[in-house]
C-alpha cells in the first residue's frame, strides 16, 4: 500500500467511518471490542485498515466505470 493511500486512511477514511452511526451493528462491534486481546486487536484494525482502503479504491473504479458508460 502506497504512503499516500496509508494516509487517505488515517485522515480521512477512519474518521469516517468512526463517525458513521452503528445502528444494528453496535451491539456485535461492541461485543467484539470487548473480547480481543491486544494482539488481537492489533490485527484486526490492520485487517480492517486492508478492507476499507480496497473497498475505497473499488468506488473509485466503480465511478470511473460508470463515468465512462454514460458519456456513451
Amino acid at each position: 500500500m502506497s504512503d499516500f493511500m496509508k494516509w487517505l486512511y488515517v485522515h480521512y477514511i477512519k474518521p469516517q467511518i468512526d463517525a458513521t452511526p452503528r445502528g444494528e451493528y453496535s451491539e456485535s462491534l461492541s461485543v467484539l471490542e470487548n473480547e480481543m486481546t491486544p494482539n488481537t486487536r492489533l490485527d484486526f484494525n490492520k485487517a480492517a485498515e486492508f478492507v476499507a482502503l480496497h473497498a475505497f479504491l473499488l468506488g473509485l473504479r466503480t465511478g470511473q466505470g460508470l463515468s465512462d458508460s454514460l458519456r456513451a
